[in-house]
């Protein structure tokens, strides 16, 4: 029987690295952030609608998403990143579903269900345990700040459109603290695997 783990955190809090060390041990990843992109990719009907919805400006010349104009909208806007959920969301799910009932058939030991809004788009009902990988405030402000290249403002912003990561951490089953090296979040990782008898 199949194990899937909810895996979750806030923008720039660690979840992708934890996300990549799990598929380096040879687990399959259902990677929300993937599926969305795909959902939306030239030639979709989440495109065509996403279009319709904001207006054509979102388009780049040759007709894919320019992610960075549609950010701008939507995360300064509550209602604006309601109606791309709304378009998106359904999309998402099924694909979502489709994978892990493929996995699942395939007798996998444990399935990564990554998503970054797993809590909010109630995605841990489709998880047998949920992990969050959790940094504090100034540290994830600070990451988001560098890794994005954006300013204060545009960066708390995003993560303002996301739940707050103590209460991800409340919900949790499993927390990954993310505040001091690599080392030590790969440590807590290998510790889940071995509590629950998994391969590494």
């Amino acid at each position: 029987m199949s194990l899937v783990l909810g895996l979750t955190g806030g923008i720039a809090s660690g979840k992708s690295t934890v996300s990549h060390w799990l598929a380096e041990y040879g687990y399959p990843i259902v990677d929300a952030d993937v599926i969305a992109r795909q959902v939306v990719a030239p030639g979709t009907i989440g495109l065509r609608q996403l279009a319709t919805l904001f207006s054509p400006e979102i388009l780049t010349a040759d007709g894919a998403l320019d992610r960075q104009t549609l950010g701008r909208i939507v995360f300064a806007d509550r209602r604006q990143l309601a109606q791309l959920t709304a378009i998106t969301g359904p999309l998402i799910r099924q694909e979502i579903n489709r994978q892990l009932v493929a996995l699942k058939h395939a007798k996998k030991e444990l399935i990564v269900l990554d998503v970054p809004l797993l809590f909010e788009g109630h995605y841990q009902q489709n998880a047998d345990l949920t992990m969050v990988v959790y940094v504090d405030g100034s540290t994830q402000l600070q990451r988001l700040m560098i890794r994005n290249h954006l300013d204060e403002v545009a960066a708390k912003q995003r993560i303002a459109s996301q739940w707050p990561l103590i209460a991800k951490r409340q919900m949790a089953d499993i927390v990954i603290d993310n505040n001091d090296s690599l080392a030590a979040t790969k440590q807590q990782v290998v510790k889940f695997l071995t509590q629950y008898g998994l391969q590494k």
